[in-house]
């Protein structure tokens, strides 16, 4: 996971470079034929004295060379493929496939990315992406995936300035001509091929002096491309696209961008584009326009509010992160790659999914077993203390994530200073807290009221002789059941009042 321009097509270039040299082939998987032009070139020029081949794959080969590359991956002459959605079709079949390298992997859906692991079931997976999407992060957050960040930016990087606007003919006409004054080019995105046309009329009224290409994804081979080398040999000022250029592209003096009807991207997509300038020293902008007469959905309104704060360089990891707060992370089970699961416990499933993952590595859970503690009285958070209920279930969950006492005790003072002093049930809840942590520290699974009696369960035979003698200092009678059972007698007038018989426990715990 690195920022766009943080230099994650260089890690990929050395990471194929390793596994061709060691005589296996790479596959690199990218979403935009222009980006897999792009890729090709740079693969090509970088390896250019070693003897690897290097072939592309999308929907602008032509048709011969297109045959002899599928047929040189079958026999195993290809190297190193760079290609589009055209790499997980039924009539690919590689000779030895060492490593699939998927970039922007938040544009692919899982089936695309599944199909290609298939092809071989030892194959190596790296993902790229400057904002995974809410599933594959999720994914990595529990430890089933491994992720590692570019952190550092490149040198003299400065971040890029993010506006939400109207669509406003002198703010545009300001903009336009201020990067023109520093010899830069614009990029404005456009997502609709059908009106793509009444957008460049518009601008030409804007601003006349200005020579515009327009690229989009239903030009013809030739046309397309030839737009986009006018625009990086700087013949063109304004590029008015689709998000054809979302991924990959780097020209340093593209440094101001506009995106029309910035309310209908995503996070990620908003990200990427805003990603597209500001690959150089100078300053860049980035104008996210909203229609006049739109109104903002409370999410589309998150998102922009989002996009505009997280505006620092390296800022995508937060981006994804709010990403998955929006959308939710989707279904780790199936293909679903964002929503919120409807699903009760899920909190502990994942908490269960952390604890198998870490025994799959020999590693020891990062849960304990939770102690069982069954006393009577009440232990809870009173409707009137905290009225709000999202605070409520919060603090019930910080709650019951405590490991130390001291969290509870800073828990407890944050409490009090919110909302003033604690009822008994509430600092009954945190004593039980405290008394969890206590137990499990003594390896006991569990403390219960029998007639009669406190029941304390053990996991750890070699703890029951210490808990014995403990008792015994205390003046305590103690019986040893079954070698992992500790029972203590109770007197009537504390079996018979909870709150006298909370008290004892705590003095028997030592908690205060």
């Amino acid at each position: 996971c690195g920022d766009v321009g943080f230099g994650k097509t260089e890690l990929a270039m050395r990471a194929a470079f390793k596994v061709a040299e060691a005589g296996s082939q790479v596959a690199v998987l990218v979403p935009t034929t222009i980006l897999a032009e792009q890729h090709r070139r740079t693969f090509t020029e970088r390896f250019a004295e070693y003897p690897f081949t290097i072939r592309g794959l999308s929907r602008l080969t032509a048709t011969r060379e297109e045959r002899e590359t599928l047929e040189g991956i079958a026999r195993g002459t290809v190297d190193i493929v760079v290609g589009t959605h055209r790499l997980a079709q039924a009539d690919i079949h590689f000779d030895n496939l060492g490593l699939l390298v998927v970039d922007e992997e938040q544009r692919f859906g899982v089936d695309v990315k599944e199909r290609l692991k298939a092809m071989r079931a030892s194959v190596d997976v790296l993902t790229m992406t400057a904002t995974p999407i809410p599933r594959t992060l999720h994914m990595a957050m529990l430890g089933i995936r491994d992720i590692s960040n570019l952190t550092t930016p490149p040198a003299n990087r400065l971040a890029v300035e993010t506006r939400v606007c109207r669509f406003d003919e002198t703010l545009l006409r300001h903009a336009i001509d201020r990067e023109l004054a520093r010899d830069g080019q614009i990029f404005f995105v456009h997502n609709r091929i059908n009106d793509i046309e009444k957008v460049a009329d518009k601008i030409r009224k804007i601003a006349p002096h200005i020579s515009i290409g327009i690229a989009h994804g239903r030009l013809r081979e030739g046309e397309l491309e030839q737009v986009m080398v006018d625009f990086v040999a700087g013949r063109t000022q304004l590029l008015l696209a689709t998000t054809i250029i979302e991924s990959g592209l780097d020209i340093p003096r593209a440094n101001t961008i506009f995106i029309d009807e910035s309310d209908h991207y995503g996070l990620a997509d908003l990200h990427q584009l805003r990603g597209r300038v500001g690959r150089s020293h100078h300053r860049a902008y980035c104008y996210l326009i909203v229609k006049e007469s739109t109104r903002l959905t409370s999410t589309a309104a998150r998102r922009l509010r989002a996009i505009q704060e997280f505006s620092s360089t390296g800022a995508g990891f937060s981006l994804a992160m709010r990403d998955l707060e929006i959308r939710g992370a989707g279904n780790l089970l199936g293909t679903q790659q964002s929503g919120h699961i409807a699903a009760v416990g899920y909190e502990l499933y994942c908490r269960l999914l952390e604890n198998a993952v870490c025994g799959l590595k020999d590693l020891p859970p990062k849960d304990p077993p939770p102690v069982r503690i069954d006393l009577p009285g009440d232990a809870w958070i009173p409707r009137d203390y905290i009225v709000d209920l999202r605070s409520k279930i919060d603090f019930y969950r910080r709650i019951s994530r405590t490991a130390v006492h001291t969290h509870v005790d800073d828990l407890e003072t944050e409490i009090e200073d919110r909302f003033g002093p604690l009822p008994l049930a509430f600092r009954r809840l945190l004593d039980l807290a405290r008394l969890r942590i206590t137990a499990s520290s003594l390896s006991i699974d569990s403390i219960s009221k029998q007639p009669g009696l406190l029941v304390i369960g053990h996991h750890n035979i070699h703890c029951i002789e210490k808990w014995r003698q403990r008792c015994v200092l205390s003046g305590q009678e103690v019986r040893i059941v079954g070698n992992k059972t500790v029972v203590l007698p109770l007197q009537d007038r504390v079996a018979d009042d909870a709150d006298k018989l909370f008290q004892a426990v705590k003095i028997l715990f030592q908690i205060g």
